[in-house]
């Protein structure tokens, strides 16, 4: 199987339960599709690059996972369906990440959920 980093944007309006609700559906069906979760990160409520459907702000989300292409592709199927999901991006690792994430190992991280 191979190895699929997958960051996600969720609207700025949804709750820190709303959002792990949401982030608990999207592992469910990686698992489901024979796959498992190596990592996840949630970045928190941080500012956008530029307004996504009249968004300022998002929920980022980092997912690591290994599993086979058809999960893959049914977890972005379902993401492009759900209304909460601003944006997405799947890429393939060679192979997995060790330690945190870049944003995650900045000194300055902050998380403005709070």
């Amino acid at each position: 199987m191979a190895i699929y980093e997958t960051v996600f944007i969720l609207r700025q309006d949804l709750t820190v339960q709303q959002v792990d609700e949401l982030s608990k559906n999207f592992k469910k069906i990686i698992t489901d599709g024979n796959g498992k979760l190596l990592k996840e990160e949630n970045w928190g409520l941080r500012t956008l690059a530029y307004k996504i459907k009249k968004n300022k702000k998002g929920h980022y989300v980092l997912f690591e996972t290994e599993a086979p292409a058809t999960a893959i592709a049914e977890f972005e199927r379902k993401m492009g369906i759900n209304e909460n999901v601003l944006r997405f991006m799947t890429v393939k690792l060679a192979k997995p990440s060790e330690g945190p994430s870049a944003i995650l190992s900045q000194k300055d991280f902050k998380d403005e959920r709070k």
